[in-house]
């Protein structure tokens, strides 16, 4: 299990359920982990969760130019280098709201989470990058980053916006040996996705509302985080050393149909 034997990995929106899911998968690798979020109980308790004395946390806004540039610099500071980069914070913003009815406050909301923080990621991050020689960095988009979803206006635009930064990214930072690739899920078991139901329900969770996401999805089944940290895992490593650019779907057949 050191398939990041050494390796200092930042996780940004490290509290929810796939950045908790990446961290626990990555310290059995033997990563060193900077853990960024927002919300600092949930990040403490990931922390007591791993118990390792491989992590450090740090709370901050991604949105906020001066305070991701803090992070990675003490990120660097703190292990003498930066590996690899989960550019993994984001939220839904409202479900179940057309375009119309959706409101400018709402939509800047998540444009500015999902995608400029996701920029300000990759700017701060990747002189860090370079500095080691090269390294990985991964963005968290969504089967909504490829295809459209009735209802989620604001999300749909910032995931698809994050294919654009994925492979612009890449293609300005290949020289470097610094490689950008996105994972695109299909719906998540996890508090996100329970909110997305929630809001597709008209405030309420019910059944049918996850059968009728069910029912697009050929595999039948929601992914688990581990789905999705295993891939992460994979392209942090050096065992994809000749991926960049590339939108990996992890979406149970979603976008073959």
């Amino acid at each position: 299990m050191t398939r990041l034997k050494n390796k200092v990995c930042v996780i940004t929106g490290a509290a929810g359920d796939i950045g908790t899911a990446a961290a626990v998968k990555f310290i059995e690798e033997g990563a060193y982990l900077f853990l960024v979020d927002r919300d600092e109980d949930r990040l403490s308790d990931l922390k007591d969760k791993i118990d390792s004395g491989r992590v450090f946390t740090f709370v901050a806004d991604i949105t906020n130019k001066n305070e991701v540039d803090a992070l990675f610099k003490l990120a660097n500071n703190t292990f003498g280098g930066i590996d690899c980069v989960l550019a993994n914070a984001g939220v839904s913003g409202p479900t179940g709201q057309t375009v119309i009815q959706c409101s400018e406050e709402d939509f800047d909301k998540v444009i500015n989470i999902n995608i400029k923080g996701a920029w300000l990621t990759i700017k701060a991050a990747a002189p860090y990058l370079i500095a080691r020689g090269g390294g990985s960095i991964v963005l968290t988009s969504s089967v909504a980053g490829v295809v459209g979803l009735a209802g989620a206006s604001p999300y749909v635009v910032s995931k698809h916006a994050l294919t654009g930064l994925t492979k612009t990214a890449a293609a300005e930072l290949a020289a470097y040996n610094v490689r950008v690739n996105s994972i695109n899920p299909a719906p998540v078991e996890s508090r996100m996705m329970d909110d997305i139901e929630i809001g597709f329900g008209g405030g309420v969770k019910t059944d049918s509302i996850k059968e009728a996401v069910l029912s697009t999805i050929p595999l039948g089944r929601y992914a688990h985080t581990s789905d999705v940290a295993n891939f992460m895992l994979f392209l942090a490593s050096d065992e994809s050393g000749f991926c960049t650019g590339s939108v990996y779907m992890i979406d149970g057949g979603i976008s073959a149909i």
